[in-house]
């Protein structure tokens, strides 16, 4: 399902993170999902970040991103190779971190302005 909320702040935010969800605007978050300033994109079939591959990449992509940011769950996890080449062969960068991380980056270029979508894995809860 996508949400899409006009906000004061001009963007959708993560307000909180916890190891078990995290809270976009005021909606708690179970599941991984994928997150641009303008579309909440729910139920990302993703519950680990070793396990990503490309194809796991067209969600992100079809969001036309400048800057890719991967909240891998409570601890930094980096993706196999062939799944940030998805982004780097298009000129796109992608920066990996924990969840906590990639929400406060997340929310710092959104409120610049910048086009950057974030994807954020839940392990367990999918």
């Amino acid at each position: 399902m996508d949400l899409s909320l006009d906000l004061t702040g001009g963007f959708l935010f993560v307000r909180r993170t916890a190891p078990d969800r995290i809270t976009v605007a005021d909606r708690d978050l179970l599941a991984s999902f994928v997150l641009a300033p303008d579309r909440l994109v729910e139920a990302w079939p993703v519950a680990d970040a070793r396990i990503l591959a490309p194809s796991h990449a067209e969600v992100l992509l079809a969001l036309r991103p400048e800057l890719v940011i991967l909240g891998s769950g409570a601890r930094q996890v980096f993706p196999p190779a062939a799944f940030l080449a998805a982004f780097l062969g298009k000129g796109i960068g992608i920066e990996v971190m924990d969840n906590a991380a990639a929400a406060r980056t997340y929310d710092l270029l959104a409120g610049e302005g910048r086009r950057v979508v974030a994807g954020f894995i839940l392990a367990g809860n999918d």
